[in-house]
């Protein structure tokens, strides 16, 4: 019945904001003879076609909020939608300063909150211009995080909260995540949930495949990108 693969990006095809190996785009051109592909991704569409080098299959971006579809006539991505929630930036801002009071973040470098145009919202415990070194050191195991990150989901009731990238919170409003996201393609491109397979690496708590994962989907883990290609090798 399988009609769809779906994957995660980042640390699934690819390292952080890096382009595709040719391993991986090797990969998504055999899956692409025989299903559907479309990532779904954390990022916003423009961003994850750039990263991607404008590979030919569908895009959904910012846990669902924005979908772009790949024709094959004109060789381009076209947006079917491209939803936007505002954030009360004040109110935010003024949650986040409490929780940096309180669990000792109050140093940081750049800005302490950062705005997207989607409503989307980045809560960076080290700062917008932290070095990446001392991002990629800082929380490996997300265990600083994970600390905390239920009085975060509690503070911020109308976001779905993920423990993002190697430092940061990442906030998609409600009813957004992933999950959502394939129930919406499914519902606005005619599959069932059967027909659907999705491939990733963040399925642990907080992480922003954990949705899926827990849902009825079928879920492949990817502990490694550099596996990918043998694990799908069955497909």
């Amino acid at each position: 019945m399988l009609k769809v693969i779906g994957f995660d990006l980042d640390g699934t095809l690819t390292q952080h904001r890096t382009p595709l190996p040719e391993a991986s785009r090797e990969l998504l051109d055999r899956l692409r003879r025989k299903y559907r592909v479309v990532i779904v991704g954390a990022g916003n569409c423009p961003r994850i076609l750039r990263q991607i080098e404008n590979f030919p299959i569908d895009v959904i971006g910012n846990y669902g909020m924005q979908y772009y579809r790949y024709d094959p006539g004109t060789q381009s991505h076209r947006a079917v939608f491209d939803n936007r929630v505002p954030a009360d930036r004040k109110s935010v801002a003024e949650r986040i300063a409490r929780l940096r009071e309180k669990h000792g973040y109050t140093e940081f470098t750049g800005d302490g909150v950062e705005f997207h145009d989607s409503g989307c919202v980045t809560f960076p415990l080290l700062g917008t211009k932290a070095d990446i070194r001392d991002k990629l050191a800082f929380d490996p195991d997300r265990k600083k995080r994970l600390v905390f990150y239920d009085e975060v989901c509690e503070l911020f009731p109308e976001y779905t909260v993920f423990v993002g990238g190697s430092s940061s919170f990442d906030f998609a409003p409600l009813p957004y995540n992933k999950y959502y996201a394939l129930d919406q393609f499914c519902q606005n491109e005619g599959y069932s949930h059967e027909e659907i397979l999705y491939a990733g690496d963040d399925y642990g708590h907080g992480g922003n495949d954990e949705a899926v994962y827990r849902s009825d989907f079928a879920f492949r883990v990817v502990p490694d990108y550099r596996r990918v290609s043998e694990l799908l090798r069955d497909l």
